[in-house]
């Protein structure tokens, strides 16, 4: 039987947290997997994992290997990823990649990888967990066998409740990831123009007032106008100010509702969360709303020929 190979790549920061990368590599190889690339894990130089050269090399290798992994995964998110899409052989890695069953994965700060590939390659991208997620403690089940479920299948969908009450469906391209990652490309080369689109956006860290900014930026740069609906993930560790005065995250998302001029549903399980879904950057996809209950519907992904790892139908 065929064994999933994984590659590691580390466009972002270091592993400043090897014990996290260390469970994550040792819970894929004890579902069968096998895991190259690990010494990316040892490399450090300031905030990042190796030079911009080296990590250009991880993504630029994937357009001259003779043969290509089943994934590529992303250590963990950070910064630095901006810095290698200068570097990057955007031509090379079409014409290898192109309709290959290659899942390159991750989130965070590689939405802006996710970006420039869908830009200036066309390639259909992942965004869902990190090693570093994989790795982490106490460990998602959900993350898992969603991260398996949706590269193992041709189809995949997610469901939630959502605030927003409305009815809706609609059928168009997903695209999103990192909402400051996104914007901070809007009006490079490496921002992708995609129309009539289903947005979805998450963030962490970040206060009310830059998020409704961030998502302003969409707004008066008419990208949000191009859309056909905008779905909100989580934002953690999003609080208000002592100057807010009690204005918060559902007051920004409040705000942008009334300007967007398209529908924007919330609640959608996915971001720096515990538990994370694996969507397919540039999928085809369905966004249906019955009052409160929302799915998503995405297909014509590169995913893997063959079933999860017997692991994930139980509790791994």
């Amino acid at each position: 039987m065929h064994r999933t190979t994984i590659r590691l790549i580390a466009p972002s920061g270091y592993a400043h947290d090897p014990a996290a990368m260390t469970r994550g590599v040792a819970r894929l190889r004890e579902a069968g997997c096998t895991v190259d690339g690990v010494e990316v894990l040892a490399r450090t130089e300031q905030r990042f994992a190796g030079s911009d050269a080296e990590r250009a090399a991880d993504l630029n290798a994937l357009a001259t290997m003779d043969t290509l992994p089943d994934i590529a995964l992303a250590t963990r998110g950070g910064y630095g990823a901006a810095r290698l899409l200068p570097h990057l052989h955007f031509d090379a890695l079409r014409e290898r990649l192109h309709d290959q069953p290659l899942a390159l994965v991750g989130h965070s700060d590689f939405t802006a990888l996710q970006l420039a590939l869908r830009a200036r390659s066309g390639l259909c991208t992942f965004s869902g967990p990190l090693l570093a997620d994989l790795g982490a403690e106490p460990r998602s089940v959900v993350s898992w066998q969603q991260f398996w479920g949706t590269l193992t299948s041709s189809a995949a969908a997610a469901s939630w409740s959502t605030a927003t009450a409305v009815d809706i469906d609609m059928e168009g391209p997903l695209w999103g990831g990192n909402l400051a990652v996104l914007c901070s490309l809007l009006g490079t080369p490496y921002f992708p123009q995609i129309d009539d689109g289903i947005l979805f956006v998450e963030d962490v860290g970040e206060p009310p007032f830059r998020i409704e900014r961030l998502l302003y930026q969409l707004h008066l740069s008419g990208v949000l106008a191009r859309q056909q609906a905008l779905v909100l993930g989580s934002f953690s560790q999003c609080d208000p100010g002592a100057r807010d005065n009690g204005y918060d995250v559902s007051a920004a998302f409040a705000q942008i509702r009334a300007v967007a001029g398209i529908p924007v549903l919330d609640g959608l399980p996915h971001g720096h969360g515990a538990d994370q879904l694996t969507l397919p950057f540039g999928a085809a996809a369905r966004l249906r709303v019955a009052g409160h209950a929302a799915r998503l519907d995405f297909s014509d992904y590169p995913h893997l020929d063959r079933p999860p790892p017997a692991s994930v139908a139980e509790n791994p």
